[in-house]
């Protein structure tokens, strides 16, 4: 008698699917998310461009993640959260905005460079899994709605959904809102952009008995001052989080340029 052996559909569409990016790379090999070389994979940089990205970590600020030049012990602070702590309770990034990595950025920003948001959210996912370890939900920074409107996507809210599909956190694209235009922060000092986003976002009626007493990941592109995530951080905190942690591609370690949003 013959034997069947009974055949699982979901391995059948993991194998479909392996195969279809396969072919895809053959036809369109992977290339660098920098200088546009073939790489192993995408969403990848190739090693000449990424020796030149300072990725970030230890030692660091236990708060709002700032490197330091020398060893420190675990939950050391940097001079500024002591002096004035902020509202979330943890920071992270995967590495400095500096010239070298700028250009990163702001293809994916402004250049419809989406194609590196799943590399980008694999980086982030790494950076902040004990941030991730923690969160009950996952939320982006929101844009306004007529920049929204004008960009057609919200970077924030790609990686967001990206770092959702890799941890399996929740992933709330609309938890926030905001209430106004604040235009860009570019150009802006650190009092500046304080002011201008100062009351910004607010958390949507739909969601707030969600997020009492949870811990919210709040997911962002750049952190340059601490002013858009720590207003993110008030309103969710206004409305019952029990904390709030911070992840983003990038932050600003040194100033660079007034280019930023």
């Amino acid at each position: 008698m013959e034997s069947t052996i009974p055949t699982r559909p979901g391995g059948i569409t993991r194998s479909l699917r392996a195969g279809a990016l396969l072919l895809l790379d053959l036809i369109l090999p992977p290339r660098c998310l920098s200088c546009g070389a073939d790489v192993a994979q995408a969403g990848a940089l190739c090693g000449a461009c990424w020796a030149k990205v300072d990725f970030l970590g230890p030692p660091q600020c236990a708060c709002c993640g700032l490197p330091f030049e020398v060893a420190a012990l675990a939950g050391d602070l940097c001079a500024g959260c002591i002096r004035k702590p902020p509202p979330y309770a943890r920071c992270r990034s995967v590495f400095a905005y500096d010239p070298d990595s700028r250009g990163l950025v702001l293809a994916f920003k402004h250049a419809d460079r989406t194609d590196a948001a799943p590399g980008f959210a694999a980086w982030m996912a790494r950076a902040g899994a004990e941030l991730l370890a923690d969160a009950d939900i996952v939320a982006p920074v929101p844009l306004h709605r007529w920049r929204l409107f004008r960009r057609r996507y919200n970077q924030a809210a790609l990686l967001a959904l990206g770092i959702g599909k890799l941890s399996g956190r929740t992933v709330a694209p609309d938890l926030l809102a905001r209430r106004r235009d604040t235009g860009n922060q570019g150009g802006r000092s650190r009092v500046g952009r304080a002011r201008n986003v100062a009351g910004a976002f607010t958390v949507r009626p739909a969601y707030k008995e969600r997020v009492k007493g949870k811990r919210v990941l709040l997911v962002d592109d750049v952190y340059t001052t601490g002013a858009t995530a720590g207003e993110c951080a008030k309103a969710l905190l206004r409305a019952g989080a029990a904390a709030v942690d911070v992840l983003t591609l990038a932050r600003v370690v040194k100033p660079v340029g007034t280019d930023l949003g």
